[in-house]
């Protein structure tokens, strides 16, 4: 009996195929997330994690990020804002980038607040919680895109069970009009600036990945 060869090009489709299905299950059970946890109440504060910042302009998921906090404050879900993020990947302190930009679509700085240390995507929800209970917040919520914030539920529940998740509704977020502010990106310059990937290891990164790089005892 000839076994079936599957061409090439019919890979890249059942691939794309497969993504746009991920693609929507993520965005259902975001929605679903979502309007749970906005039927409990407001927040206090809400945590959003950075991204890497390549001048002059911010990216696609810094952009979505922003707004999204941008309209969870202006909905008066939250009354203040955590943007995290140290220099990791570019010389660019990413939580002072994603300030400047959440100034200039008209966010109070004084609700605002900016968190310098993590490297890694569980650094930006441990370092920001301790900033966010150390100002005596009370209902924190992470607020980042559905991607992240699913591969991230895991140490949540495990680590931060206070915690709560406030995924972006793409659909939400495409129905904002969207300006592309311009931002004095020099305020967040680091110089001397050497990569992550020439600080740490592969293993490092991997371990940082997974929040072992904490020291919860601290």
């Amino acid at each position: 009996m000839q076994k079936k060869i599957i061409k090439p090009y019919n890979i890249v489709i059942i691939f794309i195929f497969l993504s746009f299905v991920s693609c929507i299950t993520f965005s259902h059970q975001s929605e679903r997330i979502l309007k749970r946890e906005l039927s409990n109440g407001d927040f206090d504060v809400i945590i959003v994690p950075g991204v890497p910042f390549n001048k002059p302009n911010w990216d696609k998921v810094m952009k979505l990020r922003v707004y999204w906090a941008y309209y969870l404050y202006n909905k008066h879900i939250t009354k203040n804002i955590i943007f995290s993020g140290s220099a990791v990947y570019t010389p660019y302190i990413e939580s002072k980038i994603m300030r400047l930009y959440a100034i200039k679509l008209g966010i109070d700085s004084n609700n605002i607040f900016i968190e310098q240390k993590a490297e890694h995507s569980t650094e930006n929800i441990y370092f920001s919680v301790k900033i966010a209970d150390s100002l005596k917040f009370k209902r924190i919520a992470f607020a980042s895109d559905p991607y992240q914030t699913e591969l991230l539920k895991h140490f949540i529940r495990k680590k931060i069970p206070k915690l709560h998740c406030l995924p972006a509704s793409i659909r939400i977020v495409d129905s904002i009009p969207k300006i592309n502010p311009q931002i004095n990106f020099k305020q967040a310059f680091v110089k001397n600036f050497i990569s992550i990937k020439k600080r740490q290891t592969k293993k490092e990164r991997i371990r940082g990945t997974f929040g072992k790089n904490i020291d919860y005892d601290k």
